[in-house]
């Protein structure tokens, strides 16, 4: 396993175990006979220690996880969960923006469209990504493949991993607000079944610009929220300091979203993330999207768009108490 970085500091008693074992698997043929049964005993000590630990993650922690540098991206689940893809580039009106994949994919028998956040792994990826902070061309160029998807009657999957929009100021220029309400008000009627994960961060409309679909799904240790724990830190107590207590406000974890009915499915994580297990990840992800497929070909077109209408139109929607509506 790779080290983790400093920065985890709660994964700290799972660090010191994994290097009691490595260390002991690394000794000399003369102790390896004689370490057999400590390494056995320290394999279910590890096993425990990091089932405690995540299972008792606070908000704040579930974020940390989520932006680890090991973390499986959409290129690395692109090439675990399916046989083929094929990369399609540009949005025929200004360039190819990197920090949005999309392309033509298979998976089991189903033809499908990919489409997905890429935050790149190396510092040269980073950049030429942004971070995986996609511009209006993003947006455009994925509801460009969105329509192709239409026109050929295929599914569409979409990752969702971004912090964000860009938030530049060529950004602001090409229209990235009116880019992202444009993919709203078209996702709700492309006449195809689309399929959402969101496998990292979940950022505003950054994320719920390549988001709307039939099934929306979040890994167990992702987080989908209006704002970034940062952001919200920096709006309401001017610091970002403050983001660990934003990160608890916001209620972004994906069982608290389970019970308001913003997404529909939790994916379970290997045990200690994703992070530690990608291919197990990405075996539960497929099977995810192999069962869903399945399920979403068996519903009539029509009523799929006027499920997937109401779907978005209930989220949001609250009743108070009488008590509290005339104290209010």
């Amino acid at each position: 396993m790779d080290a983790l970085p400093p920065g985890l500091a709660f994964e700290e008693p799972i660090i010191e175990l994994e290097e009691q074992i490595r260390q002991l698997e690394s000794a000399d043929d003369a102790q390896s006979g004689k370490n057999v049964t400590k390494i056995r005993k320290l394999r279910k000590e590890l096993a425990d220690k990091t089932k405690e630990v995540y299972d008792n993650l606070s908000p704040w922690e579930m974020v940390q996880v989520a932006r680890h540098k090991n973390r499986p991206h959409t290129p690395d689940y692109l090439s675990l969960c399916f046989e083929e893809f094929m990369e399609l580039h540009g949005d025929r009106r200004f360039g190819d923006d990197r920090a949005i994949l999309t392309g033509f994919a298979k998976i089991g028998a189903h033809k499908v469209m990919a489409i997905g956040h890429d935050k790149g792994k190396t510092y040269q990826e980073r950049t030429a990504c942004s971070f995986g902070c996609a511009h209006p061309e993003g947006y455009r160029k994925a509801l460009l493949k969105m329509k192709m998807a239409e026109k050929y009657q295929i599914p569409i999957i979409c990752f969702i991993d971004t912090p964000g929009a860009y938030p530049g100021i060529g950004a602001e220029e090409r229209g990235i607000s009116q880019a992202i309400a444009e993919n709203l008000f078209e996702m709700s009627q492309v006449k195809t079944p689309i399929i959402c994960v969101v496998i990292g961060e979940g950022g505003s409309g950054g994320a719920i610009g390549i988001g709307v679909g039939d099934r929306v799904a979040m890994l167990q240790n992702s987080y989908y929220s209006v704002i970034s724990p940062e952001g919200c830190a920096g709006i309401l107590w001017k610091s970002h300091k403050y983001a660990e207590q934003a990160a608890g406000a916001l209620k972004f974890t994906a069982d608290e979203l389970l019970k308001f009915g913003v997404i529909d499915h939790i994916i379970e994580e290997p045990l200690g993330g994703a992070h530690r297990d990608p291919h197990l990840a990405a075996n539960r992800l497929r099977n995810f999207f192999l069962e869903e497929l399945k399920a979403l070909g068996q519903v009539p077109l029509e009523q799929l768009l006027e499920e997937r209408y109401e779907k978005f139109r209930k989220i949001g929607v609250f009743l108070e108490q009488a008590g509290e509506s005339q104290n209010g």
